[in-house]
């Protein structure tokens, strides 16, 4: 998929006009209720890309009405699964753009909405759960919702499944774990899996090795580690800069502000000034 290697704003245009002409389509075309059903879930697919696509250009009230179009169209097909991934989606936009309960709730609709998808669509439900209670201080119930997640994608193999499930697997499940690790500061849990999967990771796919190592770096400062915390956010950085993902562009600020407590570090003052100066 495009999103893997191109982002946020170099993709919005592209995504952006791929879902228009299908919705065009739709309504200017006649068709049998078939091929009317199968135009809804390319709608509903391209809806979650564009919405997907357009939050990570920080183009936040646009994704949502992206989404909701999507998940109309998701509805409209019969396409719960579907449906549950465009829900889901939203709920984790919102989980980070400050509406953490509406988010747990649209997360647990999602995952209630689907009780048959198949295992990986389940386990990528239960991700956001968890993200969810993470980002509301809810431990123990994030702490179950991984558990869960691990659970289901455990059932995966040779189930038919949509194609847009491709890339969830362990190694997506471990980068949410130790997230939510970090954000409920238990950073001896986290930085083992972030350093596991980092080591693994295809280098292609710089946005996610960014925001992964983002996160590691945040839980390298809670470690009290500002030496470390800081050399790899310099690597966020440099990642970041390579591409056009504001989320990307937002954690490096992020952890340029949570290292402002080590200041007196000299690798630290270094990694402020040269920054504070670009």
């Amino acid at each position: 998929m495009a999103d893997d290697v191109v982002y946020g704003h170099d993709l919005i245009g592209p995504a952006l006009r791929e879902l228009r002409g299908a919705v065009r389509l739709y309504r200017e075309s006649t068709h049998t209720e078939d091929v009317g059903r199968e135009l809804l879930r390319v709608i509903g697919e391209l809806g979650q890309i564009a919405g997907w696509v357009a939050s990570d250009a920080g183009r936040y009230d646009e994704a949502e009405r992206i989404y909701r179009l999507g998940l109309s169209a998701a509805h409209a097909a019969g396409d719960a699964t579907l449906a549950s991934q465009l829900l889901g989606s939203l709920a984790y936009q919102l989980s980070n753009t400050g509406q953490e309960s509406a988010a747990r709730e649209m997360a647990l609709a999602a995952l209630d909405g689907a009780p048959g998808a198949p295992p990986r669509a389940r386990a990528l439900n239960f991700d956001r759960v968890a993200w969810a209670y993470a980002m509301t201080g809810q431990a123990q119930s994030a702490m179950r919702a991984v558990g869960d997640a691990g659970e289901a994608l455990a059932g995966h193999g040779g189930e038919s499944e949509p194609s847009w499930l491709y890339w969830v697997d362990a190694g997506e499940l471990e980068v949410m774990e130790a997230r939510v690790h970090t954000e409920l500061h238990r950073p001896l849990r986290a930085v083992p899996l972030l350093r596991r999967v980092l080591d693994q990771y295809d280098t292609t796919h710089t946005r996610e090795l960014a925001l992964y190592s983002s996160w590691l770096a945040m839980a390298l400062a809670d470690a009290n580690e500002p030496e470390e915390a800081a050399a790899t956010t310099q690597r966020v950085i440099t990642l970041s800069s390579a591409g056009s993902s504001e989320r990307a562009a937002l954690r490096s600020s992020a952890l340029l502000h949570r290292l402002e407590k080590f200041r007196d570090v000299p690798e630290v003052a270094a990694l402020l000034a040269e920054h504070r100066v670009a």
